[in-house]
């Protein structure tokens, strides 16, 4: 009687930490969830990782790493459920197979959350570094990681969460996005050793005081560069730019008895934006529901919208080329001049995998690509600025402005201020559109270049370069945008040297983890002998 007393006890308390697990486990996933658009409760995000490490309290790398991948997979879910609206409505997936589509996309990028997390429990039981040393670099290298691997999917970093805290985000011309998710890792693992030493009496001083000289010297940067870009900004010459929304449904976008709809909208708001001055006039992403290339008389058409004034013309539009003996598909944008003259062109780079080619086919046959009416694109070989008389821009389209090293290089190769053309309809409505003005933000700050950003449906916005939002439009508005933006010449650590923080966070957790395995090694060894 006594041993199955003490066997149900024990049962008892197993399921009672297991379900405290899993409600810490949610609270988690559901604060940083609530830390990003469209629910911008950023503060949260400096405390959303307590209730995980809490959960983490003596368990093995194994269960350490199941732990941080189910919470990654809750916020995931959270956070890119518009998947399943982008592959049912424009994919044309059946339901059950969209949902499997953004559980695949969830189950990869939970990774990384499992791995930051098991690594820096290794690394402590191994070694005599703190969590709150470890995991800070870890969590950075693995965002670093998955900017890049399997074609990249830098989507909603931490850091992207404080985009609206314009104090705290001004040194990402030094460290770009991720010296801002350091500094969030870092402060929520402060106060969960702070929150552990007050019931064991074991205040972390050193911890505390690192945090908060960390976060003092982030806000005095800020405050100083503010006020630097603010007197340089009003002392740069300045071009006026007219954002034309011309909100167009995705269902009917490439419906030819719908391509003359499409162009009145779009021609009324550029006489619009003509009639009050503006220098250029951006159009979005594919703004041309057909080959701008092979339609002479819609060439002809828009050239005669802005040929009446000394107004300039960007627009996207697919482009065809043929290359030996192949023709290939583009994303592409035009510059067009007010004297019925091609510019320039852009042809996008990096390509949305799914959206614009179908990477790994044989192995994901239900999936399709989601973009109707033209075959698979090419990815263009080249940065090519697009020149005004006054200033070069640089073109990111769409997907492309969330990858800060891509953007950088426009501006390294001269960039004076950049565009950000993009047709985030196929997102319906959902908070992926503003999820992905978030990170255009930290574009802007990372290379002090203003940024005009004209979107099909929205959002459609002007960023100069201290990452404020300075106007925007809403969902699904036909609508004009016009200010004026910053011809800017600085060049910044960030644009000369890149992401050197992510690098060193990279070699410093690459450091710790191997004299970790060797320290495992030498003691098992011990063992043996």
């Amino acid at each position: 009687m006594i041993k199955n007393s003490k066997k149900s006890h024990h049962y008892s308390t197993g399921r009672t930490t297991y379900w405290k697990d899993i409600a810490l486990i949610f609270l988690s996933a559901f604060l940083l969830v609530m830390s990003f658009p469209t629910f911008d409760l950023s503060l949260l995000s400096w405390i959303a990782l307590i209730p995980l490490l809490y959960a983490l309290q003596g368990k093995s790398v194994y269960r350490t790493f199941l732990i941080g991948w189910l919470c990654g997979g809750i916020f995931y879910i959270g956070l890119i459920y518009w998947i399943v609206v982008v592959t049912t409505t424009y994919g044309k997936l059946s339901y059950p197979l969209g949902i499997l589509a953004m559980l695949l996309l969830v189950s990869y990028l939970s990774l990384y959350f499992g791995c930051a997390l098991a690594g820096a429990q290794f690394i402590e039981k191994k070694t005599s570094l703190k969590v709150s040393i470890c995991l800070p670099f870890i969590w950075v290298t693995m965002e670093y990681l998955r900017s890049f691997l399997l074609t990249g999917f830098p989507w909603e970093n931490l850091g992207y969460s404080q985009y609206r805290s314009l104090l705290l985000i001004q040194c990402g011309d030094i460290t770009g996005v991720y010296g801002i998710t350091f500094l969030i890792v870092y402060i929520n693992t402060t106060l969960y050793l702070l929150l552990r030493g007050i019931t064991t009496k074991i205040i972390p001083y050193k911890e505390i005081t690192f945090a908060l000289f960390l976060l003092i010297a982030t806000i005095l940067y800020g405050k100083v560069r503010l006020t630097e870009m603010k007197k340089l900004t009003d002392a740069s010459t300045a071009i006026k730019v007219g954002l034309v929304q011309a909100n167009i449904d995705q269902n009917i976008k490439w419906n030819l008895a719908f391509r003359k709809y499409a162009m009145d909208i779009h021609q009324a708001l550029t006489l619009k934006a003509r009639e009050e001055n503006t220098r250029l006039v951006i159009w979005s992403e594919a703004s041309t529901p057909f080959y701008f290339q092979s339609e002479p008389d819609y060439q002809h058409l828009i050239f005669s919208i802005i040929g009446e004034s000394n107004t300039y013309l960007l627009l996207g539009s697919p482009v065809y080329d043929q290359r030996d003996d192949r023709w290939y598909n583009f994303n592409s944008a035009f510059l067009l001049s007010p004297h019925s003259k091609m510019v320039g062109r852009y042809d996008k780079i990096h390509l949305v995998p799914y959206g614009e080619y179908i990477p790994l086919k044989r192995f994901f046959p239900f999936i399709d690509k989601m973009v109707a009416g033209i075959g698979d694109f090419h990815s263009g070989e080249a940065i090519t600025l697009l020149n005004l008389p006054e200033a070069s821009c640089g073109v990111l389209i769409c997907y492309e402005i969330i990858f800060p090293d891509l953007t950088r290089r426009f501006v390294k190769q001269g960039a004076h201020f950049l565009t950000n053309i993009t047709n985030d309809a196929w997102f319906g409505n959902t908070s992926a559109p503003y999820q992905h003005l978030s990170m255009v933000v930290f574009r802007a700050i990372e290379n002090r270049r203003s940024i005009a950003r004209a979107a099909n449906t929205g959002i459609s916005a002007l960023i100069d370069a201290t990452g404020e939002i300075k106007t925007s439009s809403t969902l699904f508005t036909e609508t004009l945008i016009t200010g004026t933006i910053a011809i800017l010449h600085l060049s910044t650590f960030y644009t000369t040297y890149g992401d050197v923080f992510a690098y060193f966070s990279t070699l410093f957790s690459a450091i710790v983890f191997l004299s970790a395995l060797i320290r495992k090694s030498n003691h098992e060894q011990g063992r043996n002998l």
